[in-house]
This record gives structure tokens, C-alpha cells and sequence, in this order.
């Protein structure tokens, strides 16, 4: 049982707090830098909190030291969906957006959640993160450049620029891709997980790595659902009382970068993989749009990326057609 809950709110640059204890509360402002880290447990040290349970929202990189700096000190540290704090603050009525009232939120919804602690992910993983987003981001420049190239830019001088430049990329892409291939070459876990996930018809080894890279650790995941909402697959319903019953649309709350990765797997999986073939199918033949059909098979296809991480077996369409299709 911890003495205090320290609900952390987390921006590039500061970092607002809020200390639950004894029924009280303490806000202070810290620099997002190590020595803001190290002011935040002197003044925990002052505050008398003993061992605290840190929570922040998985913001990306802006929260990822602060974590790992906490957890480091001994204290337990989770890190939670944007959206389940976003829920919790509407159940509580909260009207007020400021950065010390989202920091408070976030401190009570670890007092009454109680959330799995985190535990910074493995070297070789975050590498693995940092290469795969770097080659995403200079896939985005790519394509920008080569929009341009057929803008109808005339000025000889402009285009010649624009055809470096995108010369430049493609090189940078391709050894981009080289280092991705031999850092999971380096690494037997990885190149475990990229196999088994290959195994999976519609994943190649670019978007095996991709996913992985996104999810980082499994052991977070209980059941393939909260991975789906992580990823912000999850269907969205929307009815009130009698008159009102919206579509159902996927939710897009949460990892975008990992929903973005399912995509086109998704699109390949609904023409060759023997279990998400029939589904989609059957969903096209009952009138469904091709977005919803493709959302459908995107959280299909995480539901067995799951039950194949978790196992550490081989896809195997009879396993998948009754235990994960069915989900």
C-alpha cells in the first residue's frame, strides 16, 4: 500500500504535479530536464511522501525520461492511456482543463484505479522505436517532396532541387531499412518476434517490426481487447435512449503510430490470410463499407498478433478461426 500518489502532468518543457496524501493536496512545477527530475525528489523528500505511485499519461517521448528516472529511484511508476484518464475526468465532472487540474485528475484516477506499474522497455526495443519512427518520418518527407514534384513545379532550378532531394531520401530510406534488418539480426528476441509475427499472413517483416516497435511489452496486456484500445481499433458505439443510434466507428483513441502500422497489413490480410479473408467477406456481403471492413480486420489481425506474441507460436488459421476471430 503506497503512503502518496503523485499524478504527473507532462509537457516538452515542465512538468506540473499534483501529491496526494493524507487527504491533501500539493502542487508544484518542475523543469522536464534531469535536474528538474532530481528537484521533483528533493521535493518529494521534503514532502515527507516516502514511497510514492507515480502516474502520467503515454504521451510519447516527452514522458518517457521522467518515467524511467522514477522508476529508477525506487518508486512505482504507470503509465496509462490518455483515454482512460479522459474518462475518469468526465465521470468526476471535471469542467476545468489547466495543467494543474489535469495533473490532480490524473493523481486521483491512480488512487481509485490502482494501475499496472510500468517498467522502462528493453534497450534493444526502444532502439528498435527510434530507428522504425526515424524511417516513418523520412517515408512523410519522401512522399511530401514527390507531392511537389507533381504539383506542377516548372522553375528548372526548383525541380532539379526537388530531385536531389528525393534522390537524398531514397539512399537515406534504404539504409534506414538495412539498419532495421541488422539491428534485429543483432538481437534473438527481436529476430524471434519478427518471425513469429511473419508467420501471420499480411505481415511482412517491415510492418512485423513496426509493431513490435510500437508495443514494445506484451506483459502490459491482459486480453487482446486492451491492446485493441491501446491502438485505437476498438469499435465506438454511440446510442441514447430511443431516437438516437449513431454507426459504430473506431474509437482512434490511442497509439496512432500503431493503429497507422496495422493498415496496410490489414488491406494484404484481407486478400491472403486464410482466417480474415472469409471474415471480411462476410462483413463486405452484409453491406458494411470498406473503411469499417478494414477497421474490422485491423483489430482482428492485433487480436492475433496478440494471441501469437503471447503463445510464442506460429500463426495457425485452425487455433486463430476459433479462439481469436470469435473474440
Amino acid at each position: 500500500m503506497f503512503n502518496s500518489v503523485l499524478g504527473i502532468d507532462v509537457s516538452k518543457r515542465k512538468l506540473d504535479v499534483a501529491l496526494l496524501m493524507n487527504e491533501q493536496v500539493c502542487y508544484q512545477i518542475f523543469d522536464n530536464t534531469p535536474s528538474g527530475y532530481k528537484g521533483l525528489l528533493k521535493w518529494l523528500t521534503q514532502q515527507r511522501a516516502g514511497c510514492v505511485h507515480v502516474c502520467l499519461e503515454a504521451t510519447g517521448m516527452y514522458g518517457e525520461s521522467v518515467a524511467e528516472f522514477m522508476h529508477l529511484a525506487g518508486h512505482t511508476v504507470s503509465v496509462v492511456n490518455p483515454a482512460r484518464i479522459k474518462a475518469f475526468a468526465e465521470s468526476q465532472l471535471v469542467r476545468n482543463k489547466t495543467d494543474r487540474t489535469d495533473a490532480r485528475v490524473i493523481a486521483h484516477f491512480c488512487l481509485a484505479q490502482l494501475p499496472t506499474s510500468w517498467s522502462p522497455p528493453d534497450p534493444a526495443m526502444r532502439e528498435l522505436r527510434t530507428l522504425v519512427r526515424q524511417l516513418d518520418d523520412l517515408a512523410a518527407i519522401r512522399q511530401q517532396e514527390r507531392n511537389r514534384l507533381k504539383s506542377g513545379v516548372s522553375l528548372p532550378s526548383a525541380l532539379s532541387t526537388l530531385r536531389r532531394h528525393i534522390a537524398f531520401l531514397d539512399r537515406e530510406i534504404k539504409a534506414g531499412e538495412l539498419r532495421i534488418k541488422n539491428h534485429v539480426a543483432r538481437h534473438p528476441e527481436l529476430t524471434r518476434l519478427v518471425a513469429l509475427l511473419m508467420s501471420i499472413p499480411g505481415i511482412g517483416h517491415k510492418s512485423a517490426c513496426k509493431l513490435i516497435a510500437e508495443i514494445q511489452n506484451m506483459d502490459l496486456f491482459d486480453n487482446p481487447r486492451q491492446l485493441a484500445a491501446y491502438a485505437g481499433v476498438t469499435p465506438r458505439q454511440y446510442v441514447s435512449g430511443s431516437s438516437i443510434h449513431r454507426k459504430a466507428r473506431m474509437s482512434k483513441k490511442g497509439n496512432a503510430l500503431l493503429r497507422s502500422a496495422l493498415f496496410f497489413p490489414a488491406m494484404v490480410a484481407k486478400r491472403c490470410n486464410p482466417v480474415l479473408r472469409p471474415f471480411a467477406d462476410r462483413l463486405s456481403h452484409a453491406g458494411k463499407p470498406p473503411l469499417s471492413v478494414t477497421g474490422a480486420v485491423m483489430r482482428k489481425l492485433l487480436h492475433i498478433v496478440f494471441a501469437v506474441w503471447k503463445s510464442g507460436l506460429p500463426f495457425d488459421p485452425a487455433f486463430s478461426t476459433h479462439s481469436t476471430v470469435s473474440a
